[in-house]
């Protein structure tokens, strides 16, 4: 299976889950309090730069932890999932293709958790002064995206939508720094790009938008973990507590976005108008819902997508990566995304 690596347009430090990328586990930290039937336990948590750890910490939700949690830092979601499948870590947090690559591949990762999100950060841009007005009007014209990532889906459920197919257009198979080149000197049409780099491009780069993912992508992100951690009793009950921490955090960063936005923009090196844009198009949006057959139906359309374009080796069934014991008491996975109207463009 290929891996994909990112250079990023944003500082290093922004690491996200939308795409491939080699590994750099190079950050770890404990961090609990460990009174309680689960003191014994050890957590051990992949992440990446501003995600799970930063909105954690600063919801509160990392005080009064009654088991140990090591954090592992790596550069995107499918290292992060090799780590998984190594059993170096137990838990993580990913976008919606890189499990699809990962179960493709027979990793031994299950699916235990999802949140949905916006979908309005996923984009297809082009400059302010074309001419194209419709994602029909990329018939014969050239659209940078990374592949494999959750854009190449949207760019290919997008055209699809539109009545074409991903040859109808000259696709440009460029990481984010490339392309933000490739775009900038109109070397492309057009560029499919998610958050934060949307909101970077709209603020920075005289972009518009073309369309958006709202109908074309699910909008899901996944907590993955490890079948030897859910195997065990002790480390499967942090699981389920850590899940609910995450989902609390989610609640906390919606009703409080700019606080939040001040936490990542620091934590990132995002400017802070550029965060607050992203989360308030999509990043603070997200709510915990069930990973339920719907959620399962949606993944598996993306699966057989990349398989028929030859990005993954083969077909397989997604549902036998999921674990749905932590569904109970979670809105449906098409709950509608929480909205705080219109972000800045």
């Amino acid at each position: 299976m290929k891996r994909f690596a990112p250079a990023l347009l944003l500082p290093l430090a922004l690491l996200l889950t939308a795409c491939g990328g080699s590994s750099a586990a190079d950050d770890a930290s404990g961090s609990s309090n460990t009174s309680g039937g689960l003191g014994s336990v050890t957590l051990n948590v992949g992440d990446q730069k501003g995600g799970s750890e930063t909105i954690l910490r600063a919801a509160g939700e990392l005080d009064k932890v009654p088991y140990k949690i090591k954090w592992s830092t790596f550069t995107s979601g499918p290292p992060l999932l090799e780590a998984v499948n190594a059993r170096a870590v137990d838990i993580g947090g990913v976008g919606n293709t890189p499990p699809v690559f990962a179960a493709a591949a027979r990793s031994k990762v299950t699916v235990v958790g999802a949140s949905h999100g916006s979908s309005a950060g996923e984009v297809i841009a082009v400059p302010k002064d074309s001419d194209l007005k419709s994602v029909a009007d990329l018939r014969g014209k050239s659209v940078a995206v990374a592949q494999g990532s959750s854009a190449h889906f949207q760019l290919v459920a997008a055209l699809t939508k539109a009545g074409l197919k991903l040859t109808d257009v000259k696709v440009s198979y460029l990481q984010p720094a490339d392309a933000l080149a490739a775009f900038s000197r109109g070397r492309v049409d057009a560029w499919a790009i998610w958050d934060p780099y949307t909101s970077q491009v709209l603020r920075n780069s005289g972009a518009r938008v073309l369309t958006t993912g709202d109908g074309v992508v699910n909008g899901l992100s996944f907590q993955v973990a490890a079948p030897a951690a859910l195997a065990d009793k002790n480390k499967s009950q942090a699981i389920g507590d850590y899940l609910s921490r995450l989902r609390r955090a989610q609640d906390w960063a919606f009703k409080h976005p700019e606080e939040w936005a001040k936490v990542w923009s620091k934590e990132t090196g995002l400017p802070y108008d550029v965060a607050l844009d992203a989360v308030k198009r999509s990043s603070g949006t997200r709510v915990a819902v069930a990973v339920d057959d719907a959620a399962i139906a949606s993944e598996q359309k993306i699966a057989d997508t990349f398989a028929d374009l030859q990005l993954i080796p083969n077909h397989f069934t997604f549902k036998d990566f999921v674990d749905q014991r932590f569904n109970a008491g979670l809105p449906a996975s098409n709950t509608p995304a929480r909205s705080f109207g219109k972000a800045s463009s």
